[in-house]
């Protein structure tokens, strides 16, 4: 397939050579069953690779599975990944089959390979060099054939050293490796990124995309981008949803990115990194724009007559009938003692939110960070953060 034809079907932007060389291998290495380590910094777009190749492969019309190794809780990622029987540990009712197990003949992609405990790691391998696995509580081994994909934003060889990573299975991770370059290095693409970011925004909230000015685009270019690709189209969302003007100059622009610090350098992230931070913004953005829709429907509301404008406000005289005087006609709204209490912080109105959702979704803790926009690792976070009662939820 030609290159640009596999950008088009992955919706992938971008003309820098390394970047396409990355595209490139991973096509060509698609049709084999050797083991690929995506490498790279957060925010650069690892998870397409895996996609390529197994769709790319002779295992495309079986299973594929995303498996982000640092949302799973460490008590349950052996149960998650190889599955568990019955009784094998409390609260296992019943036998569950493993992403391992159910993924037989397809592809696992294991996202922050890096975070896996040492116990996982030789499991992991286990795997790797002979299909065997066992399942939680269980002495009957069994078997599976699975390619397996992995990607980190972990120094790994750094985490060898510190003996947080076993070095052999780091070797057998590392079959091919396929490295993204950072944003930094693909200045070319910067602006191309950020008109596609800027029309699936404008699409996605019904409003005319953003533009740049010339003075604006340098700004754009000289930035160092730590966040990656992640974090320009965080930045484009932000300006999107928050600005009134469609173009935007230098000194607006320069008011969403970061002040640069040279002695703050974007690098690959150290074993156990939390990325939270950008989805908790994303999700505030979301809850600007919601309330952003409910005001212009109640101006719309306003236009329409539905609701009183200042001017239709009565007076009302203490015999109850409307007066004919020329007075300043105002009509005073009592508010509730809860009302009057009601706290409208952000933390506020994000807790509520993600109470909201978590009602919604009792069981489904992936639905509810999926409805979020949020990460399931944030998600437990957060839950944790706010105090939030999920037994009381579940009601």
């Amino acid at each position: 397939m030609e290159l640009q034809s596999l950008k088009n079907r992955f919706d992938l932007i971008g003309d820098d050579p390394k970047f396409l060389r990355a595209l490139a291998v991973a096509e060509q290495v698609a049709a084999t069953d050797m083991s690929v380590l995506v490498m790279g910094e957060s925010g650069v777009g690892k998870e397409s690779i895996p996609q390529i190749i197994h769709s790319s492969s002779p295992r495309k019309h079986h299973k594929y599975i995303a498996v982000n190794c640092g949302a799973i809780p460490e008590g349950t990622m052996e149960s998650e990944l190889f599955g568990h029987i019955k009784g094998s540990f409390t609260g296992a009712n019943e036998n569950r089959k493993g992403y391992f197990e159910v993924a037989d003949g397809g592809t696992i992609f294991l996202d922050e390979v890096g975070e896996l405990s040492a116990e996982s790691q030789k499991r992991l391998l286990r795997v790797l060099e002979s299909g065997e696995f066992y399942k939680v509580g269980s002495s009957t081994v069994q078997r599976t054939d699975v390619r397996v994909i992995a990607a980190t934003n972990v120094d790994l060889m750094e985490a060898i050293r510190q003996k947080k990573f076993r070095e052999d299975l780091y070797y057998r991770l590392n079959q091919i490796p396929i490295t993204l370059p950072p944003l930094r290095e693909r200045r070319g693409d910067i602006l191309m990124l950020f008109r596609k970011f800027a029309v699936d925004c404008a699409d996605r909230y019904n409003m005319p995309p953003v533009s740049l000015t010339r003075d604006a685009q340098a700004v754009l270019l000289t930035y160092r981008w730590p966040g990656n690709i992640r974090q320009l189209k965080n930045i484009v969302e932000q300006i999107t949803v928050l600005e009134t003007s469609r173009e935007i100059d230098a000194e607006t622009l320069k008011s969403y990115i970061p002040q640069q610090n040279e002695d703050l350098h974007p690098v690959i992230s150290v074993p156990g990194q939390d990325g939270g931070f950008i989805n908790d913004k994303e999700m505030i953005y979301k809850m600007i724009y919601s309330l952003k829709q409910e005001v212009d429907a109640i101006k719309q509301k306003i236009s329409a007559g539905g609701l009183p404008q200042p001017s239709q406000n009565i007076h009302v005289e203490p015999d109850g009938q409307p007066s004919s005087h020329t007075t300043p006609k105002v009509i005073v709204v009592e508010q509730t003692p809860e009302e009057e209490t009601k706290d409208y912080s952000i933390d506020s109105m994000y807790k509520e939110r993600i109470m909201e959702v978590l009602k919604k979704y009792p069981r489904n803790r992936k639905a509810a960070s999926e409805e979020l926009g949020i990460s399931e690792r944030t998600l437990y976070r957060k839950i944790n953060e706010y105090g939030i009662d999920l037994k009381k939820k579940k009601k």
